[in-house]
């Protein structure tokens, strides 16, 4: 990743935003100014930044204008938008004639659409890993004890169910045990799909999160942070498998040490 003297962080909710700040710094980036949505993005994020400006979900027109005029000309996203939200919008007028060029509205379109309009300010959209290569999973086993035959099986059995269904634009995430698919993640995100899926299927579930084919790295890539890993151990979850080299493990030691002792184990692949 080349320095950069200036950054804009354009931030959802989880602790990916502050990790990417952190290293961002860590990187050489001097100043960072960050577009921050109410409900949604920690406040915490406030002491990591230069500068950071509030905004509703919707409110394309003052994200633009607050880019333009920092000077901003590479950002990146990072964060999701709860679902809630994105149901619960209050656009203004720049959002609402985005919105109505869009044949499909799903966070692919919407957000390729976004890209576009930075583009239009001079705003270049880096990859989501920026910064952060160093938390990309490996292959092989990254916490918790080895498989056993049965869930390798499953997680072979559900690795390419699971990319029929991101190639779908459905989800990324499905929870399998002993070669039955129990949960497909849909619009409520993986959390809940871990947690329906752990209501069927009990103790062992194994869950598989991988990227989409030809995944646009600017604005989407799969995490899996504490927050999952609290999911999946009171779900009672037995193997986490996902996409090596194309999944961010945020906060890394935690999540080893946190899965390890719920023995969860987190495969990449």
């Amino acid at each position: 990743m080349p320095p950069l003297d200036h950054l804009g962080i354009i931030a959802g909710n989880g602790i990916y935003p502050q990790v990417l700040a952190k290293a961002a710094r860590l990187a050489g980036v001097k100043k960072i100014s960050a577009v921050a949505f109410t409900n949604e993005t920690d406040p915490k994020l406030m002491e990591l930044v230069d500068q950071i400006d509030w905004l509703r979900v919707g409110e394309l027109n003052r994200l633009l204008s607050f880019l333009r005029e920092s000077r901003v000309r590479q950002a990146i996203m990072a964060g999701q938008i709860a679902p809630r939200n994105l149901f619960d919008l209050h656009p203004d007028w720049g959002a609402l004639l985005l919105l109505a060029k869009l044949k499909r509205r799903n966070a692919e379109s919407i957000f390729s659409a976004i890209a576009l309009e930075l583009e239009k300010i001079g705003v270049t959209l880096l990859p989501a890993v920026a910064f952060l290569e160093q938390f990309l999973a490996p292959n092989g086993v990254i916490a918790g004890p080895k498989l056993s035959r049965r869930e390798k099986s499953d997680v072979e059995f559900g690795w390419d169910i699971a990319k029929q269904i991101a190639l779908l634009n459905i989800g990324q995430t499905i929870v399998v045990k002993n070669g039955t698919v129990l949960a497909v993640e849909g619009f409520d995100g993986t959390n809940e799909t871990i947690r329906r899926g752990g209501a069927l299927g009990g103790r062992g579930v194994v869950v598989i999160k991988i990227s989409k084919p030809n995944q646009d790295l600017r604005f989407d890539i799969p995490v899996i942070g504490m927050e999952t890993i609290g999911v999946a151990a009171e779900a009672q979850v037995r193997v986490i498998a996902v996409e090596a080299g194309r999944t961010l493990l945020l906060e890394i030691d935690r999540v080893r040490e946190t899965a390890s002792a719920a023995s969860i184990s987190i495969v990449g692949r």
